[in-house]
């Protein structure tokens, strides 16, 4: 196996790992709300990785790391997982689901752009055309699920909610070209906890200006609650993301943007399971051409 295709599989295990904490983020915040849920998880990632670095690498804090990569992750942190999951989260509620998670689909080619003027990166021809099957295949799906969206939403809270939605995608992207050009031989969960540790202060500053720490609190007692969320952040921000860095160390960061993007696919079946939805033949026909631009690209590579 080449370092090419071990990080198309390392992107497909942070797309199926995503779409799980996305399932358990999506009930603990119906509980409790999206915000206490967003920062304890990252305090609980940041329990798992020192316990991984105290006993893989005899460190609590990734103190090997130079400045230079401590400056490029932290930033990379904070526009990902402080910046983006602020204002997508809050899209959420003002449009709905699925405007919002259109809108994410800007997220690959937004890197691809990115990547090119930062990073030098050139997408060969077959991988572009790869990339544009495999959003096509998301679009399709997501403008097909039906969902409880905002249905009559003031014209001035949809407007916000697509500049919010609008301004992760661009942050998504930022965040992953910065992790592409800091992480270099940085270890992946070294790397993860830096970048956590860059969002912190942004939820901090958050929570005290908006007065929302009684509710971080609430969530603490609720035992139901912070199972579900353990187990949230075990498959995302800890085994996602490590497979994401992992993905970003050996693959073009346009191609792992796309194939993490197939989450709103990969949800679908879960959602049928979990939330009792109903998907119809032109959504799973969606999948259908989601899927099959992955194969493309993961041949073109």
């Amino acid at each position: 196996m080449t370092a090419l295709q071990t990080g198309e599989l390392a992107a497909l295990g942070t797309a199926l790992m995503w779409t799980l904490s996305t399932l358990a983020w999506t009930i603990a915040g119906r509980r409790v709300g999206s915000l206490p849920v967003s920062f304890l998880r990252l305090i609980l990632t940041s329990l798992l990785l020192s316990v991984y670095g105290g006993v893989l690498r005899g460190q609590l804090l990734p103190l090997d790391a130079d400045a230079r990569t401590w400056c490029i992750l932290g930033v990379s942190g904070f526009m990902g997982f402080f910046v983006c999951d602020a204002c997508l989260f809050e899209a959420l509620v003002l449009i709905g689901p699925r405007l919002t998670l259109l809108l994410q689909s800007l997220v690959p080619p937004i890197t691809v752009v990115l990547a090119w003027l930062f990073l030098g990166e050139a997408l060969a021809a077959g991988q572009i055309g790869a990339m544009l099957v495999t959003i096509a295949g998301v679009v399709w799906v997501v403008l097909e699920r039906r969902s409880l969206d905002a249905a009559a939403q003031p014209k001035q809270h949809h407007a916000w909610g697509v500049a919010l939605a609008a301004t992760a995608a661009v942050a998504a992207g930022v965040s992953t070209v910065l992790c592409r050009e800091g992480i270099g031989q940085c270890d992946a969960a070294a790397a993860t906890y830096i970048r956590i540790l860059g969002a912190l202060p942004g939820y901090v500053v958050l929570l005290t200006v908006i007065a929302r720490w009684r509710t971080v609190g609430r969530a603490l007692v609720q035992p139901r609650t912070m199972l579900v969320m353990c187990f949230g952040t075990t498959v995302g921000p800890f085994l996602g993301v490590i497979l994401y860095l992992i993905a970003l160390r050996h693959c073009p960061a346009g191609v792992v943007s796309t194939i993490v993007s197939t989450m709103p696919v990969l949800v679908l079946p879960f959602s049928m399971l979990v939330f009792k939805e109903q998907v119809s033949w032109r959504a799973a026909g969606g999948a259908v051409l989601a899927v099959l631009g992955v194969a493309m690209m993961c041949l073109a590579s």
